[in-house]
């Protein structure tokens, strides 16, 4: 498989009487786009916003985050979801870049995250850097839980499309970055030598606003899956999480998988790459048994000879993630795992609910107890109020006489996420 993504470079956003790429700058038709967004079976209302990076805009309560891209040659939109089954990962994609549809709105009574564009709160999402398209969705009333979340997810994806658009026909390109990877036996006779590696993603998988989707699906219904690197760069996996904001994997960072990319950068080099394990993380014992024996199995039966592991969320994944690691070592495959946190206000609580003799090679991406101060927007894009049903947050967190806000990294969309895409670490001196 061959992919190209081609990076439009975009220094700016608008709106305008189109959704054009004009003079390095994104135009976005507002009526247009609302009207196509209220096409949508189950949207009441939409608004749309713009935060620009450095502006002292808040946005809140955030579900999902993606980037609006457009498939010249190859599988168009997100198979399965808002267009036909097809396979990803092979073709031409024009990539708005450094821009992102972020979706708010109250969903299902829980909330989500914060994004600040500036300030404090900026250096701790790495979406205080992309030029922000907000789209505020309200759906129609005595929709169900799950019906309302679906329509919010779909407005997200419709959203991106249609913004995605606007680089239909450009052919000149800040970048053009190539991800190209034959099959197993191929890769093999090219690099007899060098340690063969897979990458292990867990996925929440754990029902209303805790899944991820792969191709359209619930990841809580497959067994592990194995993908071409390629496929998940290219919109077969999306976001369906929506409850601890800090570490939830948003579709923007499946679309530009940091573990995928330097797994690339190695490949042929230091490592053989030989692909990508969609890990569903299981609500029951027997779910998570048979979940991470199947990946073990997989992993093995590839040949690998190391594994990267990386969790979403934590609490029980915790459990799937050091046991996956303890089947791996035990067959001698090296494993490293990717995690986060939960380590109290001070960092001195236990930072995970479970622990195996083999993970002893562990990259901590941030501890998400950490209390950040926030100060007061000259506009919140949302309902500030939220803040007390997000993770992280709390009844009184958002002191509305001063403006300001005071919560845990929980509730910072990407503080510590746990696919590498933030700069939040943890040290064990």
């Amino acid at each position: 498989m061959k992919l190209e993504l081609r990076k439009v470079e975009i220094e700016d956003l608008n709106f305008g009487d189109e959704t054009i790429v004009k003079d390095k700058c994104l135009y976005i038709n507002k009526e247009a786009f609302i009207e196509e967004m209220k096409k949508i079976s189950g949207v009441k209302d939409i608004k749309v916003d713009l935060a620009r990076p450095g502006e002292k805009k808040r946005i809140i309560p955030v579900k999902d985050v993606i980037e609006p891209r457009y498939t010249v040659e190859g599988t168009k939109g997100f198979p399965g979801v808002t267009t036909d089954v097809g396979p990803c990962g092979d073709g031409k994609v024009n990539v708005l870049d450094g821009t992102a549809i972020v979706t708010i709105g109250d969903i299902v009574g829980f909330q989500e995250g914060v994004i600040d564009m500036w300030g404090e709160g900026a250096k701790w999402t790495p979406f205080s850097k992309t030029m922000n398209i907000v789209v505020d969705i309200t759906p129609v009333e005595g929709l169900n839980p799950h019906e309302h979340e679906e329509v919010c997810r779909i407005v997200g994806l419709k959203a991106s499309e249609f913004v995605g658009e606007a680089a239909k026909d450009i052919e000149e390109f800040k970048d053009i970055q190539v991800f190209e990877m034959g099959d197993h036996s191929e890769e093999n006779e090219k690099y007899p030598d060098l340690p063969k590696v897979v990458y292990v993603e867990m996925l929440i998988s754990q029902g209303l606003l805790h899944s991820g989707y792969i191709y359209g699906t619930d990841s809580a219904h497959i067994l592990p899956t194995f993908l071409h690197p390629n496929e998940e760069l290219d919109n077969a996996v999306i976001s369906g999480n929506c409850v601890a904001a800090c570490d939830k994997i948003t579709t923007y960072q499946h679309q530009n998988n940091n573990v995928i990319r330097e797994l690339y950068n190695k490949h042929g080099k230091e490592i053989n790459f030989l692909g990508v394990v969609m890990t569903p993380e299981m609500t029951t014992l027997n779910g998570k048994f048979v979940s991470c024996d199947y990946t073990a199995k997989l992993c093995k039966m590839v040949g690998a000879n190391g594994v990267i592991i990386s969790e979403e969320g934590y609490g029980n994944p915790d459990s799937d993630l050091v046991m996956i690691c303890s089947r791996l070592e035990k067959q001698g495959i090296k494993t490293v795992l990717i995690t986060d946190e939960c380590s109290g206000w001070d960092g001195t609580s236990q930072p995970l609910t479970d622990t195996a003799k083999e993970a002893v090679a562990v990259i901590s991406t941030g501890n998400v107890s950490h209390i950040v101060e926030l100060e007061k927007a000259d506009e919140v894009i949302g309902d500030p109020e939220a803040i007390a049903n997000l993770a992280g947050g709390w009844a009184g967190a958002y002191d509305p006489e001063t403006g300001t806000m005071k919560c845990e990294l929980n509730a910072v969309i990407g503080a510590t996420s746990e696919i590498g895409y933030h700069n939040a670490t943890c040290k064990l001196y």
